[in-house]
């Protein structure tokens, strides 16, 4: 299809148009089929038009379509803002708001730090991503290219290296990096909050060392500064939990949701302790279609699928399967460019070096575009895009998967 209509500073990974899909398959206009394992850059969890959650959508398109909740609230706003407070696993009275999008949760949730800080200074991570508008832009750990040729961005916010052993930055390095920024250029009282991905998304997969993570937790209850955690990609059973931040052995003062949270309708949140969420005046919260009643029901239908058991069900299946094919590729030579598996549950990457351990980029590129070739859709990550992010639909068949798995080990074969 023409596409001289759309602004070209959109990247587009794949140049095909989908015309529809089914849980962990889709189909372009030309008929043919492809195995997702980008599943909407991880909105979609549950698969391509979940049976349930489009069943949810229609009926609540014959209902309300539309309602601003700061104008008159909805039965389902207030439906899944319940469910989240019983599906978030935190020991304290949880309260929040619904927004469009992760990056508007993000938004959203430095406002409340400043609000019920009075502080300004946010300390973010390198590799980090937390979306694409100005504020956010400010608090990604990457320059290139989402904040290239925009000018000033909202501040302050300083960056600190992200501790993880995907990384090889370990947690005293991160410490001892943050006693420098607090002595040199940030005094710790002037810090509203820190925010952090449990596993970076788009740096790759890299899952964050718990040591650290108790060791921030510890020094945010000391100085009276909030900690934001990130689970806008690993959230919602990615990892083999509902989500990451109870591995790390901590809870979130505030907690950033979107992606896989509806379905595939646009929608995020932002949640944690309700006196936090209280903080702001009237008003300071809200937005004409933030929780909008037929995300709301997709939302609602999904949740109900997100139990426990099927949860760790898909994790293990999905994990066993991809640790198992990595293993073996690395056993048998099949190619010098396979690098080390990051991330944890379903949330994992594969990197491509070359011998000397470098980024291997070019030859990523060549996989992801064999792979399509051959029908099957792939997406990079990581600082030098050299990281594919496997974010297949945790629903996807048996068969499917190891198909898909099929396709990738042939991409590779050619590469050696």
């Amino acid at each position: 299809m023409n596409q001289e209509s759309i602004s070209q500073s959109i990247a587009i990974v794949h140049p095909i148009t989908l015309s529809h899909g089914r849980n962990a398959e889709v189909w372009d206009i030309t008929g043919k089929r492809y195995i997702d394992f980008v599943g909407g850059i991880g909105v979609l969890n549950l698969g391509h038009c979940n049976p349930a959650v489009v069943a949810a959508i229609q009926a609540q398109a014959g209902r309300l379509t539309h309602y601003a909740f700061n104008a008159a609230p909805h039965g389902p706003y207030l439906e899944l803002m319940e469910r989240l407070r019983q599906f978030v696993p935190v020991s304290y009275p949880l309260a929040g708001m619904l927004t469009n999008s992760g990056a508007e949760a993000a938004e959203n949730a430095l406002k409340v730090a400043r609000g019920a800080t009075g502080k300004r200074a946010i300390i973010a991570f390198d590799g980090g991503f937390h979306g694409r508008t100005l504020a956010t832009l400010n608090l990604n750990g990457k320059v290139a290219p989402y904040k290239q040729r925009v000018g000033d961005l909202p501040g302050p916010v300083y960056h600190l290296p992200y501790p993880s052993g995907d990384t090889g930055i370990t947690c005293e390095q991160a410490l001892k990096a943050m006693d420098r920024l607090f002595s040199v250029e940030l005094a710790v009282e002037d810090v509203a909050a820190f925010i952090i991905e449990p596993v970076q998304g788009e740096g790759g997969f890299l899952a964050l060392d718990p040591a650290f993570a108790q060791a921030l937790r510890r020094l945010c209850d000391e100085h009276g500064i909030l900690l934001i955690i990130d689970e806008i990609q690993s959230g919602f059973g990615r990892t083999g939990q509902r989500f990451a931040f109870p591995r790390l052995g901590i809870e979130p003062d505030l907690l950033l949701l979107a992606k896989s949270i509806a379905g595939g309708m646009p929608l995020g949140a932002v949640v944690g302790r309700k006196e936090l969420m209280a903080a702001l005046p009237k008003g300071g919260l809200g937005g004409t279609y933030s929780g909008n009643p037929i995300a709301c029901a997709a939302a609602l239908a999904s949740l109900a699928q997100m139990t426990d058991e099927h949860i760790a069900t898909w994790g293990e299946r999905q994990e066993q399967a991809i640790v198992s094919r990595h293993a073996r590729w690395q056993a048998t030579g099949l190619s010098t460019f396979i690098g080390r598996l990051t991330g944890v549950g379903a949330m994992r990457g594969i990197e491509f070096v070359h011998a000397d351990g470098s980024p291997a980029p070019a030859q990523l590129t060549k996989v992801l575009e064999a792979a399509r070739d051959k029908g099957l859709l792939l997406m990079p990550s990581g600082k030098a895009r050299h990281i594919i992010r496997l974010l297949a639909p945790l629903t996807i068949e048996a068969e499917v998967l190891e198909e898909g798995l099929d396709i990738l080990e042939q991409c590779l074969a050619e590469l050696a």
